[in-house]
């Protein structure tokens, strides 16, 4: 539309009716003379404000999700850090709490021994050197470790030191194929050599063919002149099957070891051994077998009852002060 005069004077017009229409509306209050007006325009406009709002409504819920999904994953994403955190403090807190037991016990075996030990941490699993069964320590010649040093835990007998660096050092376990170790028999003091044997138990050769041996008996470090590589006196393991006798020179049984050689976490390397043989000292105590418990039945006569009755035999009455019993009735 172009801009005229008529154009400004209409526009001036409709304003003016516009104010008018305000103005009378406003005065009428409830009783408005524009209220059938209003009700015919919702009735009309109603049904297509609706059909409006239907379709832009989720338009508007679409753009109100993307701006809003940013905030929802950094959200999310906040929430899987602080879940991940919780689980790591959770897991150090168990792995602290493993750790200081098993310190706690490699300690109480090296006072029972007089073991001087230097604790350690196994920090890798295999060696350089090519051995099956061997673990890597975070100790070395700066910590005092030489070769050839017995490795304990608290269970027992971990291995010994076969390379040692300036901060770490290499231990060969006791189940290695190329494992020997002197051990004696707990009580007897018979005399044999374990030799490893991988993941399975430990194979023992007692010098003595004719030796008592059973199964449940326990072994221990016989030990090494100068205390290299083996000191005396650590657990070994628990003797689980005896060869019969074969005729020759020793006697084989198959030993399983104290200590789990897939699980070793904190060891001690003895770095001073005892002033004089522990002998059987280090091994814990033998677990106490309680005696099977007896029962006793104790038959008690009914109350009532004549107790010389009750020890008469069938079919006769008792006698009376050593009278013969009297006959029981005849059969005709």
């Amino acid at each position: 539309m172009r801009d005229t005069r008529e154009s400004r004077l209409l526009l001036v017009l409709l304003v003016a009716i516009a104010f008018a229409l305000i103005t009378v509306d406003i005065r009428g209050g409830e009783r408005s003379p524009l209220d059938g007006a209003r009700q015919v325009a919702a009735s009309v406009l109603g049904p297509v404000e609706n059909g409006v709002a239907g379709a832009v409504d989720p338009v508007g819920n679409a753009i109100a999700a993307v701006r809003d999904s940013g905030e929802r994953y950094d959200r999310i994403s906040a929430l899987e850090r602080e879940n991940a955190e919780l689980k790591q403090e959770l897991a150090a807190s168990d792995r602290d709490g493993s750790r200081a037991e098993q310190l706690e016990r490699l300690l109480k075996t090296a006072g029972a021994g007089r073991y001087g030990v230097k604790a350690a941490q196994v920090i890798g699993i295999g060696a350089a050197q090519g051995f099956s069964w061997t673990v890597t320590l975070d100790v070395g010649e700066r910590d005092g470790i030489r070769r050839d040093m017995t490795v304990i835990n608290g269970d027992g007998l971990v291995g010994r030191v076969t390379t040692v660096g300036p901060s770490t050092s290499t231990v060969l376990l006791a189940n290695d194929p190329d494992f020997t170790v002197g051990t004696r028999l707990e009580g007897t003091g018979e005399l044999g050599f374990a030799n490893g044997r991988g993941d399975s138990a430990l194979t023992v050769q007692l010098l003595n063919s004719k030796a008592e041996v059973k199964r449940g008996d326990r072994l221990v470090t016989f030990g090494s002149s100068n205390d290299r590589p083996f000191v005396p006196g650590v657990p070994v393991g628990e003797v689980i099957q005896v060869a019969p006798h074969s005729g020759g020179l020793t006697r084989t049984v198959r030993v399983r070891t104290y200590v789990g050689f897939t699980k070793l976490d904190v060891v001690g390397v003895v770095v001073r051994a005892p002033r004089t043989d522990p002998r059987d000292a280090v091994l814990p105590p033998k677990p106490k077998t309680e005696p099977a418990p007896t029962v006793t039945v104790t038959v008690t006569p009914s109350a009532g009852a004549d107790p010389s009755a009750a020890a008469t035999p069938s079919g006769g009455a008792a006698p009376a002060d050593g009278a013969a019993p009297s006959p029981g009735p005849s059969r005709s």
